[in-house]
C-alpha cells in the first residue's frame, strides 16, 4: 500500500533570534534585522544563503498518498505560529509513518526543522527513532542517508555527488512537468514582507507537486510501479486537482498541459 508523504518548506530570516545574537541590532527593524543578516552572510561566505538555524519556517506543504486517498495543502492556516506548523508536520509522521519523500531535504528542509523544533521544544520520537523503540528502524529509519524511509531525490538521482545536483525546476520541466510557478524562494521574504503568506503557500504546493510527479516518475524508472500504475497516479492528480478548483492548481494543470505536449513533441522529434 502507498504511504508517502511529500513535502517542502519555506523559510524567511529569523530576525527575532539574530537580535538575541545581536544586541546591537535591537532597535532596528526587522527589514534591517535581515538586511543586516543579508550583509553579514555575503562577507562571511560570499552569498547571502542564511545559516540553516536562523531560517524561520512560514509554510509547509505536502502531498500524502495513502490507500485510496491523495491529499494536497499547506499545514496549518495562515495564523499558525511556527511552532504549530513543526508540531502538524511531526504529528502526521507520528500518526502515519509515511515515506517522506523531498527534493534536497536532507540537505536543507529537515535539518531547518531539527534546529526550529529544538527551539520550539517539540516532541517528534517516532522521527527520531534508530531503534530504540521499534526495531524495524534500526535498519530503515528517518535519519540515514542511504535508507528508504526518507527518499531525497536529488540526492539519490545524483548518486550522493554534490557536483550532480540539479535544480528541481530544471527537472520537472524537463520531464514535462510545470516546475516552479510565479515564485522562487528568493522572493519569498519580499512576499512574506508585503503580506503575501497565501502566494507563498501556493507556491509551495505547487513545488510539492512537482516533487510528487517527478517521484512516480523515478518509481516507475526504478520499476516499483508499472506504466498502467503510474499512468493512473498521474490521472489521479490531475482529477484531484480538478475537483480542488483552486486557481493554483488550474494554473498547474494548464502548464502541466502545455509542458507535457512540448515534452511529447521534443521526444518524438
Amino acid at each position: 500500500m502507498m504511504n508517502y508523504l511529500v513535502f517542502d518548506i519555506e523559510t524567511v530570516p529569523d530576525v527575532v533570534s539574530a537580535r538575541r545574537l545581536h544586541p546591537e541590532w535591537q532597535t532596528l527593524s526587522d527589514k534591517e534585522v535581515a538586511a543586516a543578516l543579508f550583509a553579514l552572510r555575503r562577507e562571511e561566505a560570499g552569498h547571502d544563503f542564511l545559516r540553516l538555524h536562523l531560517q524561520r519556517v512560514v509554510a509547509i506543504s505536502a502531498v500524502f498518498r495513502q490507500g485510496e486517498q491523495l491529499a494536497v495543502w499547506s499545514l496549518g492556516d495562515e495564523k499558525s505560529s511556527e511552532a504549530e506548523l513543526l508540531q502538524k508536520f511531526f504529528d502526521l509522521i507520528e500518526r502515519h509513518t509515511p515515506t517522506l519523500v523531498s527534493w534536497n531535504g536532507g540537505g536543507f528542509d529537515l535539518p531547518v526543522l531539527h534546529y526550529r523544533a529544538m527551539l520550539h521544544q517539540i516532541v517528534a520520537a517516532r522521527y527520531w527513532d534508530t531503534g530504540r523503540d521499534d526495531s524495524a528502524f534500526k535498519w530503515n529509519n528517518y535519519l540515514s542517508r542511504y535508507h528508504e524511509r526518507h527518499t531525497d531525490l536529488m540526492d539519490v538521482m545524483a548518486m550522493y555527488q554534490s557536483r550532480a545536483y540539479v535544480p528541481l525546476d530544471q527537472l520537472a520541466s524537463l520531464l514535462g512537468f510545470p516546475g516552479k510557478m510565479g515564485m522562487s524562494g528568493a522572493k519569498v521574504w519580499d512576499a512574506f514582507q508585503a503580506g503575501e503568506l497565501k502566494s507563498i503557500r501556493d507556491y509551495c504546493e505547487t513545488d510539492v507537486l512537482n516533487t510528487w510527479l517527478v517521484f512516480l516518475r523515478f518509481q516507475l524508472m526504478r520499476g516499483v510501479i508499472t506504466r498502467d500504475l503510474h499512468a493512473q497516479e498521474e490521472m489521479r492528480v490531475k482529477e484531484y486537482l480538478e475537483r480542488r478548483n483552486l486557481p493554483h492548481f488550474a494554473a498547474f494543470l494548464q502548464a502541466w498541459h502545455h509542458g507535457a505536449a512540448a515534452c511529447v513533441g521534443d521526444v518524438s522529434s
